[in-house]
């Protein structure tokens, strides 16, 4: 009885660790929980949670159905979450052909490019685009490192928006940037924002 019990208060705090962090470990939830990465497993079949890499794919496909002002293809980076107008993630992998050679540092151009599009994607408008950009580089990402992008929408007045993107491997900072974006949203419309 006093098993069954422990089981089902494990279970429990797997699934809420799981609906705070669909993108958590199986080994960081065995750390967490104080059991074997085997128990983890067995406990999340149990229960119908699918492994880390289905359940990324799920959240990614919800997140990429909400894209208005970009196409799928178009976001540099995996489209983990997204709420127009207010809030996303993205991941990106750095992988061989995003790093130089000799030292197997990923090119600043590829963490720019997922922050900016993060950016733009967040903007509930037909078109978006970059005005500004202020950008700063903590420090060096490697080969193999996963960078998460996170965008939040600061303010917007009319047809602009700054828009601030943080970038972290793990929980060290990498990238930081504030991007002002302007939108357009219907054919007559026009750029006036842009230009002013």
């Amino acid at each position: 009885m006093v098993r069954t019990v422990k089981k089902q208060t494990r279970q429990e705090k797997l699934r809420a660790m799981l609906n705070d962090n669909p993108f958590i470990t199986d080994g960081a939830l065995a750390d967490i929980l104080e059991v074997s990465i085997q128990t983890v497993r067995l406990d999340r079949q149990t229960m119908g949670i699918p492994e880390l890499r289905a359940r990324v794919q799920e959240v990614a496909e919800g997140a990429a159905a909400k894209l208005k002002s970009l196409s799928g293809p178009e976001l540099v980076g995996e489209l983990l979450d997204l709420e127009l107008g207010i809030r996303g993630i993205s991941l990106l992998e750095v992988t061989g052909e995003m790093v130089f050679a000799k030292t197997g540092v990923a090119r600043g151009h590829h963490l720019f490019a997922q922050a900016n599009s993060l950016a733009v994607a967040l903007i509930d408008a037909e078109v978006a685009l970059t005005g500004t950009a202020q950008i700063r580089f903590k420090r060096p990402v490697l080969l193999g490192e996963k960078v998460i992008a996170r965008a939040v929408v600061n303010s917007g007045k009319g047809q602009r928006f700054v828009v601030t993107v943080t970038s972290s491997v793990k929980d060290e900072e990498v990238f930081a940037g504030e991007f002002m974006v302007f939108a357009k949203g219907s054919e007559g419309e026009q750029w006036d924002a842009y230009s002013s």
